[in-house]
């Protein structure tokens, strides 16, 4: 495995590391929702730093990305960050994925894991577990539907939500990161050995308490349920608690079951 050098770890289409934390011992890898960006998890960066070392994923199609080819296949979107994350792999990596980033983090740490790096813990919020199967089509929807949706689920930035014309610039995106999250489909075979932590609103519409217990089926290493008050973007309303319950967990101030 090739370990890049610490002068080379800036920047990176993929890879977003806003607040650098050379000293901290375990990096967290933070994967966005359906829509969502790198930019996202800023200020998760900004208050870990500098105890945890955050990386934050910027998918192709947003931002700064936005003139590149969207994925919209959950696999495929693995395979090309699991080969952007190997040279972060020099100290432990723990995971975070909100929503269709949750599926996303369970499929990378299966693939790091076959390549012989074990997460240290996986984060999964906001999202059913991969075998608790919904079948959903909002991609196929029009553009009103989709932008329907994501005012429903309150998962993008208000302002953004009150300007069609960035709407219809961002809609592409979203639409991509919906058909990736809907025809996702759950492949047999080794899951992971780390602790699977999933994070849920008690009011999320988008997955109930039996199918986040689910996740429990899909480790070797343990697993807890973290319930919060609130909807599908509930950790918004509880970014310090659920900051807190990560940093703890990473640093070994709580295990799985506390």
């Amino acid at each position: 495995m090739t370990v890049v050098q610490p002068g080379e770890r800036e920047g990176g289409a993929w890879v977003r590391r806003f607040h650098p934390a050379p000293e901290a011992r375990t990096r967290l890898v933070c994967f966005p929702h359906a829509g969502g960006s790198a930019t996202f998890y800023h200020p998760v960066s900004q208050a870990m730093s500098p105890a945890v070392d955050v990386l934050a994923i910027q998918y192709p199609g947003r931002q700064d990305r936005r003139s590149e080819p969207c994925v919209d296949d959950i696999a495929k979107l693995a395979d090309l960050v699991v080969g952007e994350l190997r040279p972060w792999a020099d100290r432990p990596l723990a995971m975070f994925g909100h929503s269709m980033g949750a599926s996303l983090a369970f499929e990378v740490a299966r693939r790091l894991e076959a390549d012989g790096v074990t997460a240290t813990a996986l984060f999964v919020s906001g999202r059913r577990a991969p075998t608790a199967f919904r079948d959903e089509r909002v991609h196929l929807a029009d553009d009103d539907r989709i932008i329907a949706e994501l005012k429903r689920m309150s998962g993008t930035d208000a302002a953004v939500l009150g300007d069609e014309e960035i709407l219809r610039m961002i809609l592409p995106a979203v639409r991509a990161d919906y058909r990736a999250a809907e025809t996702y489909r759950y492949t047999p075979g080794p899951d992971v050995s780390c602790p699977i932590i999933a994070m849920t609103g008690d009011d999320d519409p988008q997955v109930t308490l039996d199918e986040a217990r689910k996740w429990a089926d899909h480790t070797s290493g343990g697993f807890d349920l973290q319930v919060y008050s609130g909807g599908h973007f509930f950790l918004t309303h509880h970014a310090a608690a659920v900051m807190r319950a990560m940093t703890d967990r990473i640093e070994g101030r709580s295990a799985v079951g506390d």
